[in-house]
């Protein structure tokens, strides 16, 4: 695999040595020419991209993705708010909350987003509250296993996530009985996906369900591409899942009369590859067994190693011509806080810059203060230019909501 030193021109080790560390860092021509890659590859359908918010929200990125010509998924209101905040207009955003208050719900309906219903119960209190006035989907429960890692696999039988396929027949009572106005059906059956048998098998699902609808708009077919983690791994190949996917579609839209769109709502897809966290190592602690190297950073800012047992390619951009020893990267944080393990890697030192690859998704959106930590700065590169788009916290930032009590 391939070690950047330099993104658009622009050293790493220098934004490192400007902005201090741990910082993370995205390639904004990446996460465009992913956006421009998926419009490509399902050109044979009236595609809409909703980009999932929750992978990587900063604002900045946002209208970064916007300007590439996507739109949002949001799974808080405060995602809603984010997408409007950075320039998306209501009719691009696509809401599927999971379990929220139906507080939450009127706040989306007010805001003018597009709903997505993903409980019996919700769709009839949504029923209950607007009947038809106001246009939802319906987010389906495929009972399809499929994904990299359980915890992401959220389209099988025992998920929380939607409502079951085989619970259609009350799906279509309740529909009928408030006229709901379903102008959608979703599911979305997990992350890292490779083959378009498995979107097919679900589109499938969706298409079946999709006849005892007859005011459909579009039909979304979730996320879950996956991308390269380490040396060996395939991707997705998007522009055979999305010449089937395109066709299998447009082959529906024949058999149900109307011409629909067709939704996808990538994540990790567009950023996990565009971003990059940069550390600081702090310690080289050789044991008996095992030479450890510490870092100025853990699972409080990238948890993917430790809540999924992902991996994370490292590599020394101080001295990438070294000689080959073998380390486990550790963080600092006061927990078991493996980065990665057990590595070949050029020799590393006290005061090396190591970069962890993969971090544009599910990194910072991730990041917490355990420990009492601040979390990183984050710089965004766009047409050869640094752009500092969120500052790193500062220990006031730790105690700002905080209120003393006098004892």
């Amino acid at each position: 695999m391939q070690h950047p030193s330099h993104l658009q021109g622009i050293s790493l080790v220098s934004l490192a040595e400007e902005f201090g560390t741990p910082l993370y860092i995205y390639d904004g021509e990446k996460i465009f020419n992913q956006v421009k890659s998926l419009q490509n590859a399902f050109s044979a359908a009236p595609l809409k991209i909703k980009y999932a918010t929750k992978a990587l929200s900063n604002i900045s990125v946002l209208k970064l993705i916007k300007k590439a010509g996507a739109g949002v998924d949001a799974v808080s209101i405060e995602e809603v708010r984010l997408g409007l905040m950075a320039g998306f207009i209501a009719d691009e955003i696509m809401y599927t909350p999971s379990g929220v208050s139906f507080d939450e719900i009127l706040q989306a309906v007010d805001l003018g987003v597009m709903v997505n219903l993903d409980s019996i119960p919700l769709m009839v209190r949504f029923g209950e509250t607007f009947g038809g006035k106001v246009p939802a989907c319906i987010r389906i429960n495929p009972h399809i296993m499929a994904g990299g890692n359980y915890k992401i696999s959220v389209g099988h039988k025992e998920s929380k996530f939607g409502i079951s396929i085989e619970q259609l027949p009350q799906i279509l009572k309740v529909v009928k009985t408030y006229n709901l106005s379903i102008v959608g059906l979703h599911i979305h059956t997990g992350s890292d996906i490779l083959d378009a048998e498995v979107f097919l098998k679900g589109g499938n699902v969706l298409f079946e369900a999709a006849l005892q609808f007859p005011d459909l708009k579009f039909l979304d077919f979730g996320g879950g591409f996956k991308v390269a983690y380490k040396p060996g791994d395939i991707a997705t190949d998007i522009q055979v899942v999305g010449q089937a996917v395109g066709e299998a579609f447009q082959a529906f839209c024949e058999k149900y009369g109307r011409q629909l769109e067709l939704w996808l709502e990538p994540g990790k897809y567009l950023v996990s590859e565009s971003g990059y966290l940069v550390v600081k190592t702090t310690v080289v602690k050789e044991t008996p067994t095992v030479t450890f190297v510490g870092v100025d950073s853990g699972l409080n800012h990238l948890i993917r190693p430790m809540m999924y047992d992902a991996y994370h390619d490292v590599y020394n951009v101080s001295n990438p011509g070294g000689p080959i020893k073998e380390y486990t990267i550790v963080g600092y944080i006061c927990e078991t806080d493996t980065i990665a393990s057990k590595r070949q890697l050029p020799e590393i030192h006290e005061d090396d810059f190591l970069v962890i690859k993969n971090a544009g998704a599910y990194g910072y959106s991730m990041s917490s203060n355990y420990n009492s930590r601040i979390r990183p700065a984050e710089v965004l590169i766009w047409e050869g230019k640094a752009h500092l788009i969120r500052r790193r916290e500062e220990f006031e930032d730790l105690v700002r909501h905080q209120i003393e009590v006098d004892f």
